[in-house]
């Protein structure tokens, strides 16, 4: 039994199956991913804070590509490259670390763990947070992770993720095709209640587009798996797959020119670490490090 409250759990996803989709190793990362890291690297322009220390919470899933557009972004600023076992750091450091030669010419600053450290001015979480079977436990461990100051730059799935094929798994009496995901405002919510200050949310709609539903198929396999906690509990045959592929051709669009087509929704966001705040009580209590950051601002200004 997990100790996290039902509360802060998502309701239609599979603790289990999340934990073994979080673990999977592979060498690249999914396009997709890439493609929103990207989108999501060009809303830094929004952000003046320069970071001198930064976090990528898991590149291997997250944008191995894009690591590398945010680094040269930051050029002086170290990174800590976080990924959650011994397996995905190992490919993760050979695809990050520079050649030998390089290292020897020009040290840069990159560290690997599968704990974060403290006092980052960003955390950089791409495409993680909807695949967290404890999301708001995660909130609250990138909100510890930052300095004062610091911000939070992330982006996931939102609840039009699929709804094509969604509609489908529907009208074939099947189980949902995925975890519900997460509405936009929900995390901003979430957001305040983990500590974060000033949450500025945005969304957009992707449209991706197939030649036939092998070719869709094949590709979602890539992008991810289906963790919902009341999906088909067995394998099925060859007649079903047949029948899958009926079934999809109704998602063929003649504006697309007849190919099958999906929609995306990605979710950005941003939030602020604040000063902290003492609560007045009776008997108030605040960390040495808290207090010490209050004493700081306050003798500033």
């Amino acid at each position: 039994m997990s100790d996290i409250p039902s509360s802060e759990r998502p309701p239609t996803l599979d603790a289990i199956a999340s934990a073994r989709w979080n673990a999977w190793p592979h060498a690249q990362s999914p396009w997709l991913n890439e493609e929103v890291a990207r989108r999501m690297q060009d809303r830094l322009e929004w952000i003046r804070l320069q970071p001198q220390a930064w976090i990528d919470w898991m590149p291997l899933s997250g944008g191995l590509a894009t690591h590398a557009l945010v680094r040269a972004r930051y050029p002086q600023a170290r990174c800590h490259v976080v990924e959650p076992d011994q397996t995905r750091l190992a490919l993760t450091q050979r695809a990050l670390q520079a050649p030998w030669w390089r290292r020897w010419l020009k040290p840069r600053a990159l560290s690997f763990a599968q704990r974060p450290l403290a006092d980052a001015d960003m955390v950089w979480a791409n495409m993680a947070l909807h695949l967290s079977a404890q999301p708001q436990v995660l909130l609250r461990e990138w909100h510890q992770t930052l300095a004062v100051d610091g911000f939070l730059m992330f982006s996931c799935l939102g609840p039009d993720t699929l709804r094509e094929l969604h509609a489908v798994y529907q009208q074939q009496g099947w189980p949902a095709p995925s975890h519900a995901f997460t509405d936009m405002h929900d995390w901003g919510d979430m957001l305040v209640a983990a500590g974060f200050a000033e949450p500025v949310m945005d969304m957009e709609h992707l449209t991706l587009t197939y030649a036939n539903a092998a070719a869709l198929l094949s590709e979602l396999r890539q992008l991810g798996r289906n963790l919902h906690g009341a999906r088909f509990a067995g394998l099925r045959g060859r007649a079903w797959r047949r029948q899958l592929e009926q079934a999809l051709l109704a998602l063929a669009k003649p504006d697309q020119g007849g190919r099958l087509t999906l929609t995306v929704e990605v979710i950005y966001g941003h939030a602020l670490k604040p000063v902290p705040k003492l609560k007045m009580s009776e008997k108030s209590s605040v960390s040495l490090q808290d207090m010490r950051t209050m004493l700081g601002r306050s003798r500033g200004n």
